[in-house]
């Protein structure tokens, strides 16, 4: 892992930047910043940082969001459920307008207040293809709502995975 570039690192790990952050303030902000041509071992070195120590948060970080992760087909069944979970859609309302999950909403100011509510339901947060959604995943479990995950793949996945009838799409920004 020491010698991996960081550019790889962050495809294997996706929470290997928000933990390296978190833990020992590098990569969130220009004058901590990193390139991502340069090994975990020469970052840490770079930022004085114990290289097994950033290892271990990578991995703990990694198996902890992992935890957060629902696959389309559990979701699937979830939502055919009695009492189904919140579905909550994370994308813009441009994107929710064109294809949504059935059944969900959109992320806006006055759901934020709605699902603060009840901290006992579940919420399934999704986006395009499950890249930022953990980010309010993390958020809501931060206020509270331990019941909350998210999709992984996003509604990529679930069009792939689950009901092909949900058209897919590609972002320029993708």
């Amino acid at each position: 892992m020491l010698e991996t570039p960081m550019r790889e690192l962050l495809a294997e790990y996706p929470s290997a930047r928000r933990a390296l952050f978190s833990h020992f303030h590098i990569g969130g902000c220009q004058s901590c910043a990193f390139s991502e041509d340069d090994s975990l071992g020469a970052v840490c070195k770079q930022h004085d940082i114990d290289a097994e120590k950033a290892q271990q948060a990578i991995l703990t970080s990694h198996e902890e969001e992992q935890a957060l992760l629902i696959t389309p087909g559990v979701l699937a069944k979830k939502l055919a459920a009695a009492e189904p979970p919140v579905l909550v859609d994370s994308r813009t309302r441009e994107e929710h307008d064109a294809v949504a999950i059935p059944g969900s909403i959109l992320l806006v100011e006055s759901t934020l207040a709605e699902l603060s509510q009840d901290v006992e339901q579940e919420i399934v947060f999704y986006d395009h293809r499950g890249l930022s959604v953990l980010d309010h995943v993390s958020w809501f479990r931060g206020h509270g709502l331990k019941n909350t995950f998210a999709l992984k793949g996003g509604i990529d996945a679930y069009s792939q995975d689950v009901d092909p009838a949900l058209p897919r799409y590609r972002l320029e920004i993708d």
